[in-house]
Parts: C-alpha cells; sequence; structure tokens
C-alpha cells in the first residue's frame, strides 16, 4: 500500500507541474507586482545622415523639389502618407452610435469651439497639414508631390511653414533637407503644441514648455528625454495615438499600459483602483503646469474696438477668454469611444451644446474615470435653424476683415453647404479633451485624501456613486477585458 501511494507522488508532482507552472507565468507569481517598462521601450530608427546626399541636387527653391528628392530614395513613402489621417485630416467611415450610415470625421469636415472650422479658411488652418498648398476646396490629396516631409523630419531647427502650409520666405530648404532625422518634439509641437491659433491654447497637456521640460512638468519628457514617437509609435506612417476632438473610434491608440503593468503597485489597495480610474487620473494632477491653458472662449465679444488688447484676455478679432495655469482635470467616465456633433445638428437649447462628449458610465466595463479639460466657448448659431454656424473668418470677406457676422457667415453657407437664415446668436458649447501628457512625479500622484476627503476632487454622485465609494460601497463591475486600451493621447 505504501509502495502505491509512493508510485503516486511523481504524478502528483508532475500534474502540479504542469498546471502551476502556466497559471504562474500567466498571472507573474509573486512577482506580478514588477514594474519593467523599459523592456517594453521601442528602440529608435538608427539615424542615417543625410548631409551629403543632397550635394549633387544644387539649389532646392521649393518644398515640392525637396520631396521629389526624398522620393527617389523612399520610394513607398508618399503614398504612405497618402494615407494617413495627418494628410488627409479625416478618418476612414466608421459607424457613429445612434445614426445611420458611415461617417468620416475630421478637421476637413467637424467645426469645433475654437477657430471654429477650416471650410473657407483654408490657408490660415492649413499652415500645419502635412503638405504644400491647401488653399481651397480643389486641393488634391493624390499627389504625393505635396508632402511635406521637411514638417516632420527637419532636424535643423530653423524650417517653418506659412498659409497654406508652404515653407515660409527665406527658409533654407537645402540645409533643412540635409538634417532630416527622426521626428523630435520640436518637429510634433510645431503644430500640436499651438494647436487653436497660439501656444496651450487646445489640450492643456500640450504646449510649448514640453520642447525643453523638467521632470515637474512631464516625467517622461524631462527625466528620460522622451520623444513623442517613444509612445506615439508609427508604421508607415501612421503615427499612433489620437484625440477625440475629432476621431470617435478607439483604433490605433496609445495606452499607459503598453510600457506599464497595470498592477505594478505594492500596495493592493491601489492596485483595484485601476479597475475604475485611468492611469492618468491619478499622475496627472493638474496640467498646464507652466503655460496657462484657455478655457472659455467667447466669440459674441469680439469686434469691440474699446476693449484694451491682451492675448489672454481680449482681442478684437476672436472675442474674450478665459486662460488658467495649473489647471485641475474634471472627471468623466469614458470607455474610449466618443459621440461627436457633426455640421447640421441641433444645438441642445436647454444648456450647453456637447461637441465630442466621451462615452461610458459607472455601469460601462471598458470604461475608466479619466481627467479631462472641458474647453466651454459662445460661438454663432442659427436662431431659427437651431444649428451651430461656420463663419468664414480669414481672407476677403472674413470676419477678422470686415468684422461683419452676417456677412462671414453667409460665406460659410457657401463653403459648408449648410442652410443660414440670416438670424443668429451665439450659444453655450463643450469640449472635451482627454489628459495624457505633463505625466508628474510618482511622488506628487494623487494621494487618497485627493479624492476621498471632504471636499474632494471627485464628483461621486455626477459620477454615479451614491457617495464616496470608501463610504457607499461601489458597483460591482466586470473586468475589462481591454485593460487601459480606453485612452486617448
Amino acid at each position: 500500500m505504501k509502495t502505491r501511494k509512493r508510485n503516486w507522488l511523481p504524478g502528483v508532482v508532475t500534474i502540479i507541474f504542469l498546471i502551476g507552472i502556466p497559471v504562474w507565468l500567466f498571472t507573474g507569481g509573486d512577482d506580478a507586482s514588477l514594474d519593467t517598462p523599459w523592456e517594453s521601450m521601442p528602440k529608435r530608427a538608427e539615424h542615417v545622415d543625410h548631409k551629403d546626399l543632397f550635394d549633387n541636387l544644387g539649389e532646392l527653391k521649393t518644398g515640392q523639389e525637396v520631396t521629389a528628392a526624398c522620393l527617389t530614395c523612399h520610394e513607398d513613402a508618399g503614398d504612405q502618407v497618402l494615407h494617413t489621417a495627418h494628410w488627409r485630416w479625416e478618418s476612414d467611415p466608421v459607424e457613429i452610435e445612434g445614426r445611420e450610415g458611415l461617417f468620416s470625421t475630421g478637421k476637413k469636415n467637424t467645426i469645433n469651439n475654437f477657430c471654429i472650422g477650416i471650410q473657407g479658411n483654408w490657408a490660415a488652418c492649413t499652415a500645419c497639414h502635412a503638405g504644400y498648398g491647401w488653399d481651397d476646396a480643389d486641393f488634391d490629396f493624390e499627389d504625393q508631390g505635396n508632402v511635406d516631409c521637411l514638417v516632420c523630419h527637419d532636424n535643423s531647427g530653423t524650417y517653418r511653414k506659412g498659409a497654406a502650409g508652404m515653407p515660409l520666405e527665406g527658409v533654407d530648404l537645402l540645409a533643412s533637407a540635409k538634417s532630416v532625422a527622426v521626428p523630435t518634439r520640436e518637429n510634433c509641437g510645431g503644430c500640436h503644441f499651438r494647436g487653436g491659433g497660439g501656444n496651450a491654447v487646445k489640450h492643456g497637456d500640450l504646449d510649448e514648455s514640453l520642447y525643453y521640460p523638467t521632470e515637474e512638468i512631464d516625467v517622461h519628457m524631462g527625466r528620460f528625454n522622451f520623444q513623442c514617437v517613444d509612445c506615439h509609435q508609427t508604421k508607415d506612417h501612421v503615427i499612433g495615438g489620437r484625440s477625440i476632438s475629432v476621431s470617435v473610434d478607439n483604433k490605433n491608440q496609445v495606452a499607459c499600459t503598453d510600457c506599464h503593468n497595470p498592477k505594478l503597485h505594492s500596495d493592493e489597495r491601489i492596485n483595484a483602483h485601476t479597475d475604475t480610474l485611468a492611469c492618468q487620473t491619478c499622475h496627472i494632477p493638474e496640467v498646464a503646469v507652466k503655460d496657462a491653458t484657455k478655457t472659455h472662449w467667447d466669440w459674441s465679444a469680439a469686434g469691440d474696438d474699446f476693449q484694451e488688447e491682451d492675448t489672454h484676455h481680449y482681442l478684437k478679432i476672436k472675442g474674450s477668454f478665459i486662460y488658467q495655469r495649473n489647471l485641475r482635470p474634471e472627471y468623466r467616465w469614458y470607455n474610449g469611444l466618443a459621440e461627436r456633433y457633426l455640421l447640421g445638428d441641433k444645438v441642445d437649447d436647454s444648456g450647453s451644446t456637447l461637441m465630442n462628449p466621451p462615452k461610458g458610465d459607472i455601469r460601462d466595463p471598458n470604461a475608466r474615470i479619466w481627467p479631462f479639460k472641458i474647453h466651454r466657448a459662445k460661438q454663432p448659431y442659427d436662431v431659427e435653424l437651431q444649428h451651430l454656424l461656420q463663419p468664414v473668418t480669414s481672407g476677403k470677406g472674413g470676419y477678422w476683415k470686415d468684422f461683419d457676422w452676417d456677412a462671414a457667415l453667409r460665406l460659410g453657407e457657401e463653403v459648408t453647404g449648410l442652410p443660414y437664415s440670416g438670424n443668429y446668436d451665439f450659444a453655450a458649447t463643450e469640449m472635451f479633451w482627454p489628459q495624457t501628457h505633463m505625466v508628474a512625479t510618482k511622488e506628487k500622484a494623487l494621494q487618497c485624501q485627493a479624492c476621498h476627503a471632504e471636499n474632494g476632487r471627485m464628483d461621486w454622485e455626477a459620477l454615479g456613486y451614491d457617495g464616496d465609494p470608501i463610504k457607499q460601497g461601489s458597483p460591482a463591475r466586470k473586468r475589462s477585458a481591454n485593460g487601459q486600451k480606453g485612452g486617448g493621447s
């Protein structure tokens, strides 16, 4: 009998080994809390010195000539760029919940509550387009010759774009071409830090302080010298990450958990929070850390000759503003998707019209509580037809030239095809910007009392709780299979 029992032991041990080892490997065993993000970091492409490659090309007089030279070696690059959002300024057709059919959304055809829209304002807005010559509705999006290689790859620090995306007069194109390399923060920031018409206007977590940040501004960029492309990895010129300012889906997204273990904290009580909180909620306690960001824009105040002009308070061509520094985010549930106000949609006559509200709620297992900058504005709408209007602001007949709202809105009707009754006023709107940059050092991450103390920063009832979940309990939620993939950049 004893012999028989002993004969069982190797088999039992083998079974435990065969079952236990895979489980241990899958769960991380006792080391599940270890964080090894550096193992997930992409390797930057090796730089190829282009200094001598342009010597036989003579003087380069236009951006298109630089592009033609680039494409002689990078034969596939032009066609790749033609299929990117940076070039097309619109998405592939997607479904939008509650609407019939497919919709392409993007800067090309959507309205916002900053400069409102690009249609009719092409030359001014497309100074940040990754191409040359987009100055009207007839721009050819199939012409590789107008791709701007330098805007992303110039490393001389001297390349600048102007109206319709053309290089500014005086730019040394040959010097820029010889300097090309992997994109840096200077390349990306040239457009993204100044979105909406100036430094720090739009995002809240992106501004010119990130060119040369300290770790107090952003720990990844300041302490470790991250470049944008380290997180926003790129394949065939398609750059990972997207914002709900124009996008409504969650494809090709970037997430903290691409590198970080979602259960990296030594305290399991904190790890448990990752089922309901985005990493950013605790690790980005404030944005606009150095440069103030715009939080309110009132177009109805524009045109006043008697107000003193100041970039952060009032401009005759744009109206009045509110800017804030060290901005505390507002918090909403977010599952990575968003709704979208489209041209012609009715305004909300009971309150603010929401341009791109994040989707998700307390019952959604894919949703997390996220930090947002919410930009509030007053912008033109049609009183009779009850939809927002897009004016022409720049160029002949534009509001910035003649300060005539009726004329600017009639021009907007011509370029958008959106009817205008002739009776306008100004409506309140809100636009949501997920905060994912300006990550603080771990010592400055939010502590328990920031949310759970009296007068903490969370509005628990608005988020769907009966009160502080530490006291009232929290509804059971299924764990999301997507982890932190609900995030936007």
